[in-house]
């Protein structure tokens, strides 16, 4: 298993036998050699740095069927909200006051925000807030909507392409395209966003050989940053009664993508941390080095709740910056205030 670890480690890429033997494996010395190397990988690049985003959560009404998710448009017994335009500027001050430099501006697939209501508010952040960067995770549109939300001033675009295998993609989103997915993310790499892929671990009817084809799929598509995290079931959902993902399996998970992709910014995200206390700590120290705590306003937190146990107060409030910074520099690491955007990124110009 080591002399796996150290080919991946030296050749950033296996074969798919071989990503499946570090996949299932199981013993803790050999885990732990594997985010070691990964934590070596991560500092060539970034050293000990821990970038901070600054999530606002916008709006939870989305037009989607995604059976895994608790603001899927079924769900009558989702609490609806949408922030309006001031008020998503008040948390952008709010955040930039408390050293965020980074705003992830996040929602359902909401038609409410119309691209021209879209483009006025990311424009207003840039003018107001110049040296701060601006990422979008507001799901599919067409090649003209990107395009338009790029030149507005959207610095980074997330989109998880969820599972590389098709049949899977489609058990889980009804009415959606496992194409067009694929189509919105080389979009987004052609116009010049920083673009963010992932997906999900321990999903109903996921096997093993599924996860490796996502490791494929990245490689492949080389994203700027990839989100990964644990299946946790909501019970608002079909899938309440499913058993979910694991802590540990997406830390290896973790690790893996590290060496896969030495450069990728990489989240260790809220869902580590609300299946476990220290989930996200985990998650940081098997190469992860982003963490995205939450700006939105406190009286909307609880009520964007995409599965069951959201943490969404306390070290995790985004107010909270020095808590966060203590937890961070426990485990050694540092807290950067800057944009951390990737490796020799710059904006460009789209063809």
């Amino acid at each position: 298993m080591k002399h796996l670890i150290d080919q991946l480690y030296k050749d950033s890429n296996l074969s798919k036998e071989d990503f499946l033997k570090i996949l299932q494996c199981s013993n803790k010395e050999d885990i732990s050699y594997l985010t070691k190397k990964a934590n070596e990988r991560r500092e060539e690049s970034y050293d000990k740095k821990v970038f901070l985003r600054g999530l606002i959560e916008f709006t939870n009404y989305c037009k989607c069927h995604c059976r895994y998710c608790g603001i899927r448009s079924e769900n009558k017994k989702a609490d609806r909200y949408r922030l309006t335009e001031d008020e998503i500027l008040q948390c952008c001050h709010k955040g930039y006051v408390l050293g965020y430099r980074t705003f992830v501006l996040q929602g359902g697939e909401d038609s409410y925000y119309t691209i021209s209501k879209l483009v006025k508010i990311v424009s207003r952040i840039k003018r107001e807030l110049p040296d701060c960067a601006i990422t979008l995770s507001i799901g599919e549109l067409s090649y003209d909507n990107y395009k338009d939300l790029y030149d507005a001033g959207a610095d980074r675009y997330l989109l998880r392409h969820e599972t590389a295998s098709k049949e899977l993609y489609e058990q889980i989103h009804p009415y959606m395209s496992y194409e067009n997915r694929r189509r919105c993310l080389k979009d987004l790499k052609k116009i010049g966003f920083q673009v963010g892929a992932g997906f999900m671990v321990g999903l109903p009817n996921q096997k093993d050989e599924d996860l490796v084809e996502d490791l494929m799929f990245l490689k492949e598509l080389n994203p700027h940053m990839i989100g990964i995290g644990p299946f946790i079931p909501h019970d608002d959902t079909p899938l309440r009664h499913e058993a979910g993902g694991t802590v540990e399996k997406t830390v290896i998970l973790l690790s893996i993508i590290r060496l896969l992709l030495p450069k990728v910014l990489l989240p260790a995200t809220t869902a580590l941390g609300s299946l476990h206390p220290t989930g996200r700590e985990l998650g940081l120290k098997a190469g992860a080095n982003v963490v995205m705590p939450n700006l939105s306003p406190i009286s909307v937190r609880e009520k964007y709740a995409l599965y069951n146990g959201k943490i969404c107060t306390g070290d995790e409030a985004a107010e909270c910056r020095k808590c966060i910074q203590k937890r961070i520099e426990s485990i050694g690491f540092n807290l950067d205030l800057s944009r951390g955007d990737y490796i020799n990124w710059r904006r460009l110009q789209c063809l």
